[in-house]
């Protein structure tokens, strides 16, 4: 007979272990496509209560709660919204106020992909001085994302003008340098050797 374990970490691990099991047979999962549609449903979820969660901090009552309703500002449904993922499209439903004024931070108003700020590295990598082909390439390979040469132009063109707002400031008359240069000895210190700068 085998031996039982009575550590709880072990056993949690095996109590996970066995609902994995269980979610894969439920699920019929038979390959990686199947497995990559779980993670895709499983996100989508996550992400869908954390705006729902959103929308009770912004209103300060939750769903059912109307008790403790202090706004004249309530839930209106929700609107579809479709974000690429490194998973492909999701479908997500975001939750909609009265007024308007509900501005989500999981997913803000108007961002469409879950695969980070898609602008900011684009710009990133036109700073390093990619082309635009190799950074359209990079994206397609990365993210599964298609984004066009002129996608790509007309996202660096944006920090051109910075770039060049930058480069014609004008020069201050001074500037403050400081150098500082020591040389190190070694010596003697309450009976052992340290080392000691001297400028």
């Amino acid at each position: 007979m085998g031996r039982t374990t009575t550590d709880p970490e072990k056993l949690a691990k095996q109590e996970r272990r066995a609902q994995m099991q269980e979610l894969l047979k439920d699920y019929n999962i038979k390959d990686m496509a199947d497995i990559n549609e779980l993670f895709k449903e499983m996100v989508g979820t996550v992400l869908e209560n954390g705006l729902d969660a959103e929308m009770d901090e912004e209103l300060g009552y939750s769903k059912y709660d109307y008790k403790t309703r202090d706004t004249d500002n309530y839930r209106n449904g929700h609107s579809k919204k479709t974000m690429r993922t490194s998973f492909g499209e999701m479908e997500l439903n975001v939750p909609r106020d009265r007024n308007g004024e509900f501005e989500p931070q999981i997913i803000k108003k108007q961002q469409t992909s879950l695969s980070g700020d898609i602008e900011e590295k684009i710009i990133s990598m036109y700073a390093k001085g990619m082309t635009t082909g190799d950074i359209e390439e990079h994206i397609q390979e990365i993210y599964g994302l298609d984004v066009s040469d002129t996608t790509v132009s007309r996202i660096t063109d944006k920090i051109l003008p910075v770039a060049k707002e930058w480069q014609r400031r004008p020069l201050e008359n001074i500037y403050a340098v400081v150098f500082m240069d020591a040389i190190h000895y070694h010596v003697r210190k309450e009976g052992s050797i340290v080392k000691k700068g001297v400028s």
